[in-house]
């Protein structure tokens, strides 16, 4: 490989829209940081704005590269990566805190469960070529579950500003969970034929 090639593919993988994808996923440690004091109004508050910083990466992202024509194999492998780990890392924080307990809990294995069943099946379709596309419902489904996680990350410190803040986020969290499984049968359906013919 000749340097001015090596100099091209860097400049590929390291522009604005990975670099924002990659600043996804260092906010991650740092929401969890915050989210660990859950009596700490004050970090909570900051926990809910990295995660806010990182919701409206995530949108610009994928935007910035198809509109930039800066899409690249780095950025497709990173950002559901980035987007697991923001929403696994909030959900396991929440529950360990109390703020997600009992039947909401079932809500939150729900969507953690397909996460990792649609991981794997697209890992397993990437080995055939086969492309599994993001529906429009999962794109809702994204949308109310960031929605909902913003609300429970508020949490007791939401409260005080908007009574019900937690309520509203197990209820849109339920939403998310119900999307989850209809998304998650939709890509297992496309993806089935495939398994049964291998």
């Amino acid at each position: 490989m000749s340097l001015s090639s090596a100099r091209s593919g860097v400049r590929r993988n390291f522009n604005l829209p990975n670099v924002l994808t990659f600043g996804r996923v260092v906010i991650v440690p740092a929401v969890v940081a915050c989210l660990f004091w859950p009596d700490n109004f004050t970090l909570r508050w900051t926990a809910l704005g990295l995660f806010a910083v990182a919701g409206i990466t995530d949108f610009f992202d994928g935007y910035l590269a198809r509109a930039w024509a800066q899409q690249s194999a780095l950025g497709r492998m990173l950002d559901p990566i980035a987007d697991k780990l923001l929403v696994s890392s909030v959900l396991m924080i929440l529950v360990a805190d109390g703020t997600i307990r009992s039947w909401s809990l079932w809500a939150a294995i729900v969507i953690l469960c397909r996460e990792i069943l649609v991981s794997g099946l697209r890992e397993f379709l990437a080995e055939l070529k086969v492309s599994v596309p993001v529906s429009r419902v999962a794109k809702w489904k994204t949308t109310v579950q960031i929605v909902a996680l913003g609300f429970l990350i508020a949490g007791r410190a939401g409260e005080a500003v908007l009574p019900g803040t937690v309520r509203i986020g197990l209820g849109l969290l339920w939403l998310a969970a119900i999307l989850t499984l209809y998304t998650g049968w939709d890509y297992f359906r496309a993806g089935i034929k495939y398994v049964v013919e291998e």
